[in-house]
């Protein structure tokens, strides 16, 4: 059984962990989980995605409760039985689906997973990011997958339901190392159905366009507005800047006092600061790509090595895989050393 820390990372951890072990059936157990937060411990959305991997795996879990400090994980055999789980409130539901998509790999039949919790919220990628910016760059390599927002679910009631269809997969080497040129910026900008007369969905796509236009960002600009029933108001907004086959995206949420066109343009602040270095991907999901990298292969640059990177990088690297970092100027080049 791996002996994995937690103490340094936050959930990320726990997320690579488990669906390391799903694919490669190594049994592990993390201590001192998220050990440096305010409030540690295993928290609900952490606790819904152990619960999808124990279901997948048949596995034996111990320590798998809220607040639990410490967390056993022994595999058996992974499954394509239909699976689900409710997250409870606004627990991210993106974060628990990206659990499990690296089972594409270990699966001879298509997945399905659906959980409810928030659709849109804070501190974790919104639908949208999802479906438009990771589901075409993983294409890329040889990955597919299906997203359906079923319902939208915002901070504090969550409520949203997301649907997940996960196709078997023989990735092939991840290779973004250039960024091609830009052809364009998808935004989609969705409010709750309770937000159409003030038009703050399409206030965000204004925001938009006016920040890049400040930028001096000259693309063409597509936009999809959309009013969404939920039980509690929100909005967000997702820019999907288009470079050939690669796919970078940034994201705001809305805030109570916060203007529409102002939640638009911290969304264009996060594009132009990456779009001011040479990285292929935004910096969320170099993170994210970290899983992809040691199990198909291949390199990506990224716009920098964060702590999250390296705390992740460390749980991939006790599961056996050899991944090197290479700091240039204006980010890092990680790959698979074969």
């Amino acid at each position: 059984m791996l002996r994995l820390d937690g103490d340094a990372g936050g959930g990320q951890l726990v997320r690579t962990a488990l669906s390391l072990s799903l694919v490669t059936g190594e049994s592990f157990e993390m201590e001192n989980i998220r050990g440096n937060r305010s409030t540690p411990g295993l928290k609900a959305q952490h606790v819904a995605c152990v619960s999808v991997a124990e279901s997948v795996a048949n596995a034996d879990v111990d320590g798998g409760s809220e607040g639990s400090s410490t967390l056993q994980f022994d595999p058996e055999s992974v499954t394509s039985d239909p699976v689900s789980v409710s997250v409870g409130t606004a627990g991210s539901t993106t974060l628990v689906s990206e659990t499990l998509l690296p089972v594409a790999v270990a699966i001879d039949d298509p997945l399905t997973l659906t959980v409810t919790g928030g659709t849109d919220v804070r501190w974790s990628p919104p639908a949208d990011y999802l479906r438009y910016v990771k589901r075409p760059l993983c294409s890329a390599f040889g990955v597919s997958f299906d997203v359906d927002v079923l319902r939208r679910g915002f901070y504090p009631a969550g409520g949203g339901r997301l649907a997940v269809r996960i196709d078997p997969a023989k990735p092939t080497p991840v290779d973004l190392l250039g960024r091609p040129p830009l052809d364009g910026i998808d935004v989609y900008s969705v409010a709750s159905e309770a937000l159409a007369d003030a038009s703050v969905a399409d206030r965000q796509v204004e925001g938009v366009r006016t920040a890049l236009a400040a930028e001096g960002v000259e693309t063409p600009v597509r936009a999809s507005v959309a009013y969404d029933e939920s039980t509690s108001p929100g909005t967000a907004v997702v820019l999907a800047a288009r470079c050939g086959d690669v796919v970078a995206g940034f994201d705001a949420y809305g805030e109570r006092g916060v203007r529409a066109e102002e939640v638009g343009a911290q969304a264009v602040d996060a594009f132009a600061d990456w779009y001011r270095t040479d990285a292929p991907v935004d910096r969320h999901m170099a993170d994210q790509l970290l899983v992809w990298v040691a199990l198909a292969g291949g390199r990506v640059r990224i716009p920098a090595v964060t702590e999250h990177v390296r705390t992740n990088l460390d749980v991939i690297r006790a599961f056996g895989y050899d991944i090197d970092v290479r700091e240039t100027d204006g980010g890092a080049v990680v790959e698979r050393v074969e």
